[in-house]
């Protein structure tokens, strides 16, 4: 009688448990979908989508024509290919160079490696102007490398390779730190069955270690080359501000402004908005592919 009634009770108590289990699942640390979804759509809107919106109605007041001049006026061109130009130079020189740095600090240890490696943050806690003003003191003709430089003809401060200079520095943790935890979950046990079939060290990093790694470091490229889009504090102190020269885009937008042009300024930013976007939508589209990737 007494194993009758005690085989019956883990059959009894089944029922219970998952009735539980059910309670349990059903509830949240934070407030219900609805709740939560009415607060992020009103932080957003705050904070992001109502500044662009008076961005963009800023911008229709100016007619199409007028609208068409400012946003391709010679000075307002060259500064885009200005700043389209070297930033897509300071994105391919941190995609290669931001690889070796992820690889230095994944695969070798040496003295000194977290001091390295809490470097590679330093842009991102540095205020930007400190980083203009120190590079500009380092590169022009009185620092320490510029009156190196100069004797030879090479001048980096107040030119376009000023520039450049300046957003690979602001760019190459984007770089590090997006391809850093791809590499430090690659199999080397890939790598090692590569190298037992005969693979030499190039075809091992092209056949097997790039394609993991690839991307990533697409990812950490549109990220490094959006964020040099837009930087304006590291390299107004060292891009020299010569109109047609080394004048970048978000400059034209401060000098409207200080003119009191609030249609031009907008109409420039709008442009620079609309790339940033589609800028975003490639970044998202790539990451989206590395979590495909990842999962298979």
């Amino acid at each position: 009688m007494s194993g009758a009634v005690s085989s019956a009770l883990p059959s009894a108590g089944a029922p219970f448990s998952r009735a539980g289990n059910r309670a349990g699942g059903a509830k949240r640390v934070l407030p219900g979908f609805h709740i939560t979804l009415g607060f992020s759509i009103l932080y957003l809107s705050l904070i992001v989508l109502i500044p662009l919106s008076a961005l963009v109605f800023k911008t229709f007041t100016l007619t199409w024509e007028q609208f068409w001049v400012a946003v391709t006026a010679p000075r307002v061109m060259a500064s885009y290919r200005l700043t389209f130009g070297a930033s897509l130079i300071a994105a391919i020189v941190n995609a290669v160079f931001g690889l070796l740095v992820a690889w230095v600090l994944v695969r070798y240890k040496f003295p000194g490696k977290r001091i390295v490696d809490a470097l590679v943050d330093l842009p991102f806690a540095l205020p930007t102007a400190v980083a203009g003003i120190s590079l500009t003191a380092l590169l022009a003709g009185n620092g320490w490398v510029g009156q190196l430089l100069e004797p030879h003809g090479i001048k980096l401060a107040f030119t376009p390779a000023g520039i450049v200079i300046a957003l690979i520095f602001i760019g190459l943790p984007f770089v590090v730190r997006t391809v850093q935890p791809v590499l430090e979950d690659t199999e080397k046990e890939l790598e090692e069955a590569a190298t037992s079939l005969g693979a030499t060290r190039l075809q091992t990093f092209t056949k097997v270690i790039f394609p993991s790694i690839a991307p990533a470091l697409l990812t950490g490229f549109a990220m490094a080359f959006a964020r040099a889009i837009g930087e304006y504090g590291s390299v107004i102190f060292i891009a020299g501000n010569m109109p047609m020269i080394s004048e970048i885009t978000p400059l034209i937008i401060i000098g409207k402004l200080e003119q009191y042009d609030y249609g031009g300024a907008t109409a420039v930013a709008l442009v620079m908005l609309v790339i940033s976007f589609l800028l975003l939508l490639v970044i998202n589209g790539l990451q989206a592919w590395q979590r495909r990737r990842a999962g298979a």
